[in-house]
């Protein structure tokens, strides 16, 4: 029986474990970051250098966090960490969107409020209890990702200094006559009960109603007597707000006669419409422009009211009959239409989507209601032609997802027009990534005018706005900027509580109210201009620079929080409050669906972080392509949990290897380790130089992607194979091993700082391994690595082409086993026969090449081998020798049973 050499082996030996328990150990790490500040530690280490600012977009305040809060956040902390080891002064302060209806409606369903039981005030100050409940939740929640930044001093909405920033935004587009009040249709959620901005609406299909009826002529001018305009519409409910119809004054008209009746429509439309009401023997009277229909009159089927035929430029022929019923008080063209011609505007809707008592005996019908009431009355003085039923993309209330209407009322707005010019050449000045960003953010700018900013709530900042005894605004931007200091010192409620005339400036006296009584606006502003005037509220009042480098949230804030905050800070400052702008998409399931819990395919962030860890969900947004839209599913999770395996696993056998290893003492320059230790070495170079490229492109994937090919390729497939004989077998302090462990220390510190940003718990734990070895008390607080210090593009290229010869004996060596010609890879002897003078000149120059292929033998020889390859061909033979039993290597042995190397080894031990 050969004695047993296991105690003189140099085995890997490390605290770090092989499997990570993420979800129950990650906590410990937090809590050492959080407990010892290492955040503001790595402040305090940037703070002399260059700042970089990454303003947060704040995430509502209400439930838990969604997958989607875990792709941004961690987004963000990879940037944030990032630029940090890199040396940045990098600040993250977390924000809050707190006002808005969907907090007023939790309350009223989720704490069982009765809205109407309090006053005003009281029911804000519920909504901001309850506001203030799901920002705890939600910043427990968004720490446990392990998102390091300012969570004790995060920046609300609500919190009075905010609001009181945000008014003296307003104050500046108020000077620069930026605000205005007028009445208009605007986008009303009856479901919310208010206006609502672009950036609130949604589209999707629905399914209504069309009908094509008519309009009898009363002024007919030079026509025939008693014809009928003949008009297409879907939105019911609008007819009888009808007050006008349009035409295009170029497009051609016919009038028709059919059945004993004429009418009149466009005349590219006669044949399809023919078709479809089944009209035979129609007899053509004439044709005519448009034009010649101006001026002319009908009177209305349902009412005795009497109307004009006007000009619309959005007419076309595209479909419909070429004549467009025209309602100025709920549409944006009719609007334009009916001011254009002086019409009135009517609007006999309510704020609940009922019709009212200008609408006649619809009144008290919900408009769904009324559109079928309208149908029947229609068909009844007949003058329905046809009724089908139609699908078509309709806004929603993006909050309710129930539809909504346009309604004409008095609504505060900020131009936009006004401002075109600036806000377009600013976004020609900010860097979009992806670059499509910029052609979307000025299509949403080029067709805007106006940006509708009052709502008709209560939980929001009131629109700080007096009226005078005769109703007149006083719209004035230094008494703005009095309530502005009130909000910061007693918070918005005081609107609510104070009088109007402890709210103005004292002694403030107008000559439109003798009486100085002054009334208060009851609208809020647009959460919107809330969370869009972050860039004072929540960066320039932090103390951080105006304008951001980066601003980082999903795509759809193009309409939203980029576009409100492009607009204020604009308005504002003049100048874009973000240098650049980076997008991520949304997540799907792993089949590419929108997640729904009716559907059973949320991916619940809380609940892999609690089974799999934090480290896991980081891993899988660092391999992503967020750029676009996103999956995730149980099995991509797994594929990512393997991907994790191995790099922990290969961080573990690195540390292993470098238990007897003192960095000060051991070290190995670069000049004298050798050729294989040195390629390591620029190998690695060249691996840190394409991460830090990636991450300044903001392009985790490739992070992830060359750090896990290196890992694979470079280190468990070649290098930590090839070393094992070396670290294991020779004397502790042999200066091969020393060589060795030097390449082990230098790539494992890298690879965790460049992981830092991606596994931030698991690279924490191991760097903790490694104390004595390392200057800094967190991982976190070491630079990222730099490259350019080990270049050397003749051994670079030697050993990529050398790679491939080596793939290629793996190859043979897999077969011969599978043959039963060797066992393990130590047993064989290799031959190579190089097919071309480079190849065996290759070959010739590769020190320790047994080693290098893992064999006990291998020589170089001219002929044919067995495995044939495109440069080299292989054959494969059983070592003759004995096993050595200290190395494993066939040799030959003495009487202890080990070979010459190990011989010598041992000596070395037993003088020690």
């Amino acid at each position: 029986m050969s004695k047993d050499y296991k105690d003189t082996l140099q085995m890997p030996k490390t605290s770090f474990p092989m499997r990570g328990n993420l979800g129950k150990n990650e906590p410990h790490r937090q809590t050492f970051w959080f407990g010892e500040d290492i955040y503001q530690k790595r402040l305090d280490k940037n703070k002399t250098n260059q700042e970089f600012v990454l303003p947060d977009g704040p995430p509502y305040a209400n439930g838990d966090i969604h997958i989607g809060h875990a792709l941004n956040k961690i987004l963000k902390d990879m940037i944030v960490r990032d630029k940090s080891m890199r040396g940045y002064y990098t600040r993250y302060v977390p924000g809050w969107d707190t006002h808005g209806l969907p907090i007023e409606t939790a309350l009223v369903k989720n704490e069982k409020v009765d809205r109407k039981a309090l006053s005003t005030a009281e029911f804000r100050r519920r909504c901001e209890n309850y506001a203030l409940k799901q920002i705890d939740n939600q910043r427990r929640q968004f720490k446990r990702l392990g998102v390091l930044g300012e969570w004790d001093n995060p920046y609300m909405t609500m919190a009075p200094h905010y609001e009181g920033s945000q008014l003296e935004v307003f104050a500046d587009m108020v000077e620069k006559g930026l605000v205005f009040k007028g009445l208009k249709p605007v986008f009303w959620s009856p479901s919310s009960e208010t206006a609502l901005a672009e950036a609130e609406i949604e589209y999707k299909d629905k399914r209504d109603a069309s009908i094509y009826f008519t309009f009898d002529s009363v002024k007919h001018g030079a026509f025939e007597a008693g014809f009928k305009f003949l008009v297409w519409m879907i939105i019911l409910w609008t007819i009888p707000a009808n007050l006008a119809l349009a035409v295009s004054s170029e497009i051609d008209y016919t009038f028709i006669e059919y059945n004993g009746t004429t009418y009149v429509l466009a005349t590219a439309l006669l044949e399809p419409l023919k078709e479809k009401f089944g009209w035979s023997n129609v007899t053509v009277i004439r044709h005519i422009k448009g034009k010649e229909l101006l001026g002319l009159t009908y009177k209305h089927p349902l009412y005795d009211r009497e109307s004009p035929v006007v000009e619309g430029h959005h007419v076309t022929i595209d479909s419909g009959t070429g004549l467009v019923h025209t309602a100025p008080g709920h549409g944006e063209d009719d609007f334009i239409i009916g001011k254009a011609n002086n019409l009135d505007v009517l609007c006999p809707v309510d704020s609940k989507g009922h019709m009212t008592h200008e609408s006649g005996p619809y009144e008290g019908m919900f408009i769904e209601k009324a559109s079928k009431a309208v149908i029947d009355d229609l068909d009844e003085a007949g003058s329905l032609i046809l009724t089908e039923h139609i699908a078509h993309s309709y806004p929603h209330d993006w909050r309710t997802k129930k539809p909504v209407i346009f309604r004409a009322t008095d609504q505060w707005f900020a131009s936009i027009e006004n401002l075109k010019d600036d806000l377009m050449q600013e976004v020609k000045n900010v860097k979009w990534h992806p670059s499509w960003g910029q052609t979307r953010m000025e299509n949403m700018i080029r067709d805007r005018e106006s940006w509708c900013i009052s709502r008709q709530r209560v939980w929001g900042v009131p629109i700080p706005v007096f009226y005078h005894e005769n109703g007149e605004a006083i719209l004035d931007a230094d008494i703005i900027r009095h309530v502005a200091g009130l909000f910061k010192e007693h918070g918005s409620n005081i609107w609510f509580e104070w009088d109007a005339s402890d709210l103005l400036p004292k002694g403030f006296t107008s000559e439109k109210s003798p009486n100085n009584d002054f009334q208060k606006e009851t609208d809020i502003l647009d959460v919107w201009f809330d969370s869009g005037t972050s860039h004072k509220g929540g960066m320039t009042d932090f103390g951080m620079p105006y304008p951001a480098d980066l601003y980082l949230e999903g795509s759809d804030q193009y309409r939203g929080w980029f576009n409100s905050s492009l607009t204020t800070g604009v308005a504002a400052r003049g100048k874009s409050p973000y240098k650049g702008v980076l997008t991520h998409g949304f997540v799907l399931d792993g089949e590419g669906r929108k997640m729904s819990k009716s559907m059973g395919n949320v991916v619940d962030p809380l609940k892999v972080m609690d089974q799999l860890g934090a480290d896991i969900l980081r891993l899988w947004v660092a391999s992503v392509d967020y750029s676009g839209d996103v999956r995730i599913s149980d099995s991509m999770i797994k594929q990512v949990s393997e991907t994790y395996r191995k790099i922990r696993n290969t961080i573990r056998f690195m540390l292993g290897v470098l238990s007897d290893y003192d960095h000060t003492r051991d070290e190995v320059s670069f000049e004298s380790m050798g050729e294989t230790d040195r390629y390591m070495m620029v190998s690695l170079d060249r691996l840190i130089d394409k991460v830090n490229q990636n991450y300044d492109a903001y392009a985790f994937d490739d992070v992830s992607r060359e750090i896990n090919h290196y890992v694979t390729r470079e280190l468990s497939a070649f290098y930590l194979d090839y070393i094992k004989d070396i670290v294991y077998i020779e004397a502790p302090n042999d200066p091969k091993r020393k060589s060795a462990q030097t390449v082990v220390y230098h790539t494992v510190l890298s690879l965790l700082k460049m992981l830092t940003p991606i596994i931030p718990h698991t690279t924490e734990e191991a760097y903790k391994t490694l104390e004595g070895n390392v200057n800094e008390e967190s991982v976190y607080l070491e630079n990222m690595p730099a490259s350019g210090h080990y270049q050397d593009d003749a051994i670079e290229k030697k050993y990529r082409a050398f790679t491939t010869l080596r793939f290629n004996v793996l190859k043979a060596l897999e077969d011969a086993r599978n043959q039963k010609i060797i066992g393990k890879s130590l047993s064989a002897h290799v031959v190579l026969y190089p097919k071309d003078s480079q190849t065996r000149e290759l070959l010739l120059s590769m020190h320790d090449l047994a080693q290098l292929f893992i064999v006990s033998k291998a020589t170089i020889e001219d002929g044919q081998g067995t495995y044939d390859f495109e440069h080299v061909s292989v054959d494969v033979h059983a070592a003759k020798g004995d096993v050595c039993a200290r190395c494993w290597q066939v040799t030959s042995v003495n009487d202890e049973g080990v070979c010459e190397r190990c011989e010598t080894v041992l000596d070395t031990l037993r003088s020690h």
